[in-house]
């Protein structure tokens, strides 16, 4: 069976990648609100990073399987182009914290010591700080899962080559891969005593592996058609989604229907895709990642000032200086992504476009026919 065309972009899921940023953001914000509760669907507020996760699959299967499978797949352009995508923010964060913890110190504002471990740097600079080589979670906090990114994209020629291969079998690969998550949650709470879906920086790597593989499963489904009744099926996987985190649920509950969300709003036509396919939607998703990596360093510059002027030596503040606080966090993603995150992408793919023609153009002067007709390593 020929896949049914996909369109360029999934607006909605790009929309969705606020609402999962947005989730992790109330979750590290909220112990600054100074009121004597907290819902428990802000308590599982991790979960938005497997949500991310799970769209890293997806949307990776979207642009790349096909090129995989088919042998047109470019390791090295497709390494080039996600370390474009993410890298240089990476830096630009881990030496911002760098700076506010340095002078946070000079300053005498109270940080957590671990905050400038300097013997997790070069974990850091390598990405390689959720692979269990850093002492401790130092600097950039969330930056983790980038790292767990980072092992997910070197490992991605072994997850297409195993999708690739259920490509007739869609259903079976993400019943397979459910499966797999479900196992590998249940094994790794039972051994380590703690939730896989709560590991950073030491078993971060392996934490993304159930996501990613299920991502890549679900895209099947959508390559061959999506499913049917697109609209209720990402409703109810939402409601699902909210139900669960709500009552405190086993985690795998909630990212199972976390994917069904997923499947449900990339069958969604762009045009039916309401709030979620508008062109602020889509901004917000497009600045989500700047969101992600600026909120730690963002809360720990504000509340900081904050507890200066208003006294509030807990950190803990009335709602309006709290929202404030937190609105804080998409003006600077905004300034991010406009001055670091979207320019820093667009010269190194630009140096890689050049590298590549002018390899292209002395592949063409040779006198090799054989030569001549190898196409030259591009990045999409």
């Amino acid at each position: 069976m020929t896949p049914v065309p996909t369109p360029p972009d999934l607006r909605a899921l790009t929309t969705l990648r606020f609402l999962a940023a947005l989730w992790v953001v109330l979750y590290t914000a909220w112990p600054h609100l100074d009121v004597g509760f907290v819902p428990v669907a802000v308590t599982k507020g991790y979960l938005g990073v497997e949500t991310f996760f799970i769209l890293s699959g997806f949307i990776l299967s979207h642009v790349y399987l096909e090129a995989a499978g088919e042998k047109r797949f470019r390791y090295g352009g497709f390494l080039w182009a996600r370390l474009a995508r993410v890298y240089p923010l990476h830096l630009v964060t881990l030496f911002g914290m760098i700076g506010l913890g340095l002078a946070a110190g000079v300053a005498g504002l109270s940080i957590d010591g671990s905050l400038t471990d300097w013997r997790a740097l070069p974990a850091n600079l390598t990405l390689t700080h959720a692979w269990g080589l850093a002492p401790s979670s130092a600097f950039n906090h969330p930056s983790w899962s980038i790292s767990a990114e980072w092992a997910a994209y070197l490992g991605f020629p072994a997850f297409a080559f195993v999708a690739w291969r259920f490509r007739d079998r869609p259903v079976l690969a993400t019943v397979l891969a459910a499966g797999f998550a479900l196992g590998l949650y249940a094994a790794f709470e039972f051994l380590a005593g703690y939730a896989l879906t709560e590991a950073t920086f030491r078993w971060g790597a392996l934490r993304i592996v159930p996501c990613f593989a299920l991502g890549c499963a679900l895209y099947l489904i959508h390559r061959r058609g999506g499913v049917p009744f697109a609209g209720p099926v990402a409703l109810i996987s939402g409601v699902v989604v909210l139900v669960s985190a709500s009552l405190g649920l086993w985690d795998a509950i909630t990212v199972l229907a976390a994917g069904g969300l997923i499947l449900g709003l990339g069958s969604l036509e762009n045009s039916r895709a309401g709030l979620l396919g508008s062109k602020l939607g889509v901004y917000l998703g497009e600045i989500s990642y700047s969101i992600y990596m600026v909120c730690a360093p963002v809360l720990l510059l504000t509340t900081n000032a904050a507890a200066r002027l208003t006294g509030a030596d807990d950190k803990q503040f009335h709602l309006l200086v709290w929202l404030g606080l937190v609105a804080a966090i998409p003006v600077a993603a905004m300034v991010t992504y406009h001055l670091v995150e979207r320019p820093a992408r667009k010269a190194l793919r630009g140096f890689a476009d050049r590298r590549a023609a002018r390899a292209a153009a002395t592949l063409a002067r040779t006198d090799s026919p054989d030569r001549g007709l190898q196409p030259p390593e591009t990045i999409v």
